[in-house]
């Protein structure tokens, strides 16, 4: 223990230490690492992911004497296209379509809630200024939050969509939305749940 401690002064004090080895330059001594990659011959695709959540939860705010008001946000969804132009057949496109189903009690005694109280607000978090794709249109809960949305509700409706026939859809692509459950004012307190299915089509 006392050489080993010795020593390490002796090193750090720098008495006696051989200098580092100096690296050989040799060229021809060097290694050559190469690839060849050829083309990629596996297909493209369009795909969709929603951004991992525990659900949504809409809190109240903006109720009014007209409509009780419930609101929250989508969790983001993202549709990947991957395929390249010449994979694009004319006329082509695709949609990310949201349906919603009934709000039911959890106690069972009331009323359900149908999906034409449940209205969005889509909203585009990737730059798309070729326009190649667009938020859905906002719409409406049956009952008017007077913006002038169409009051059809969460019925089958867009949230994204690509233009026809164009390459420029070619990316990776984010939305969300703000919900808005407006009821009648008079609806019956309690639990609800409903579950909105995101469903990506693509069509020729």
């Amino acid at each position: 223990m006392i050489a080993a401690a010795m020593l390490g002064v002796a090193l750090a004090a720098g008495v006696g230490v051989a200098g580092p080895a100096v690296a050989d330059d040799d060229p021809d001594n060097g290694i050559d690492v190469s690839v060849t990659i050829e083309p990629n011959t596996t297909p493209g695709q369009v795909s969709m992911t929603v951004a991992d959540n525990g659900g949504v939860a809409l809190q109240e705010d903006g109720s009014n004497a007209a409509a009780r008001q419930f609101v929250g946000t989508l969790p983001t969804v993202t549709v990947t296209d991957t395929r390249r132009p010449e994979e694009i057949p004319a006329g082509d496109f695709w949609a990310v379509v949201g349906q919603a189903s009934e709000f039911t009690a959890t106690s069972g005694s009331a009323p359900a809630i149908g999906p034409q109280y449940l209205g969005w607000r889509p909203r585009l978090l990737s730059d798309s200024s070729s326009g190649a794709v667009e938020a859905g249109e906002p719409v409406s809960s049956v009952i008017s939050d007077g913006s002038g949305a169409p009051t059809v509700g969460l019925q089958g409706q867009e949230l994204l969509v690509s233009t026809a026939n164009s390459a420029d859809e070619i990316g990776t692509w984010q939305v969300n939305a703000d919900l808005a459950l407006r009821t009648p004012a008079d609806v019956a307190a309690g639990e609800y749940h409903s579950t909105l299915t995101l469903s990506l089509f693509n069509q020729s």
